[in-house]
């Protein structure tokens, strides 16, 4: 008993670290992106596209990785993932060498695809620890994400120069090293194949979709995505609406951090609070929050008010997302998770993407006003929607 409860434990330690190193590869590639594509993009209007195939590679990969993982194993999809992570990091290194636009874009194609395949470790955290543990090792999972704001930016600061007089080359360099070493706490990751006696041991990606039917997975699903979705719609565009209502970038800049930080640090209490409450309620309690950040949103335009609404929505992003993510893990069996799972996070990127592009229309045609009363009322629509379903399966039990 105790040399399994050790076992569990080096690797719920060994997904951690590797987890939070090579998740310092997304906020290096969000600077990068907008950089490089500057740099190299034959037109203004092309600026973007190196940041908007990555995000399209992701949301193409996030099934595939799935099913990839659920048939050779987490470890074998983490470390896959990873090498084609540096893959892509010494095609985009090259890239600008070479002044290439194109290859540029591929290599951020490249390195999207592998970044998907990380987002699976909030689940294989939740299957190498007993089942009342696993709110709390999703949770902890996503402090990662913490480390990696922090660590990510400085990494890029010192190694932007490293390869001069060619510029930003250098950063990539070092990101292609750091996943290098990302994947190295994998080795000691052993994740135990689960026997599942459902007779859905092996349902495809399609017959996934079916599944949606059932509540607690269509509850999950569309939590995450709205909790997701809303988030990006909010955040994307503070940036700029700041800066119209004349702050200047420092302080834009500082709203951003206190979201990112807003959005991780409760990791390391947003399990034991789900443990206590239950996963659905602590995920409501997120999008009660975030609809309390559109209002703020939608109050001022000072900087306490967007101070105010950029942490509180963080924080039921946070809520939102974990909250969701525990109870897919639990609706789900062994052999559902693989589909189940890819088609969860492909509906997630897909909201994602939309709401993206969605909010630079918004924002740039109509104002932040409009953009925090649309956020009101997509969340209102969605409080109804899960409420609606309540009531069917409350009349279904009876």
């Amino acid at each position: 008993m105790q040399v399994m409860w050790i076992s569990r434990n080096v690797n719920f330690i060994g997904l951690l670290f590797a987890n939070t190193i090579l998740g310092v590869a997304m906020p290096m590639l969000l600077i990068l992106g907008g950089l490089t594509g500057l740099m190299l993009a034959p037109t203004e209007g092309l600026v973007t596209l190196p940041a908007s195939v990555q995000t399209l590679a992701g949301l193409l990969a996030a099934a595939p990785c799935s099913l990839f993982m659920g048939r050779y194993g987490r470890r074998i999809g983490f470390a896959a993932g990873g090498c084609v992570a540096i893959t892509g990091a010494l095609l985009a290194t090259y890239a600008l060498i070479a002044d290439s636009f194109v290859l540029l874009c591929a290599a951020h194609f490249v390195l999207g695809a592998a970044l998907a395949s990380f987002q699976y470790f909030r689940f294989a955290a939740a299957e190498v620890v007993s089942t009342e543990w696993q709110p709390v090792a999703i949770s902890l999972m996503l402090t990662s994400g913490l480390v990696a704001a922090i660590a990510g930016p400085e990494i890029f600061i010192m190694a932007k120069d490293a390869l001069a007089p060619i510029p930003l080359a250098g950063a990539y360099a070092a990101l292609a090293a750091v996943l290098l070493f990302g994947i190295t706490p994998l080795a000691a990751v052993r994740i135990p194949r689960t026997e599942d006696p459902s007779p859905k041991l092996n349902i495809t990606r399609f017959s996934a979709l079916s599944e949606l039917r059932r509540g607690p997975v269509r509850r999950a699903v569309g939590i995450a995505a709205v909790s997701q979705g809303v988030m990006i719609f909010l955040m994307i565009p503070t940036p700029l609406a700041m800066i119209g209502c004349g702050f200047v970038e420092a302080t834009a800049g500082d709203v951003i951090r206190w979201h990112v930080v807003a959005m991780f640090a409760p990791s390391f209490f947003t399990g034991f609070l789900i443990k206590r409450f239950g996963a659905e309620q602590i995920a409501i309690a997120g999008l009660v929050m975030v609809l309390a950040a559109a209002l703020a949103a939608a109050a001022g335009l000072s900087a306490a008010h967007f101070y105010g609404s950029l942490i509180l929505l963080g924080v039921g992003w946070n809520f939102g997302f974990i909250g969701a993510t525990s109870l897919l893990a639990s609706a789900v069996t062994a052999g559902e998770k693989a589909a189940i799972q890819g088609v969860n996070d492909t509906i997630i990127a897909l909201v994602s993407t939309v709401c993206a592009f969605a909010a630079g229309l918004v924002v740039t045609g109509y104002g932040w006003a409009v953009l925090a009363f649309v956020t009101m009322a997509v969340l209102l629509i969605t409080f109804v929607i899960l409420a609606m379903g309540r009531k069917q399966a409350r009349l279904e039990q009876i």
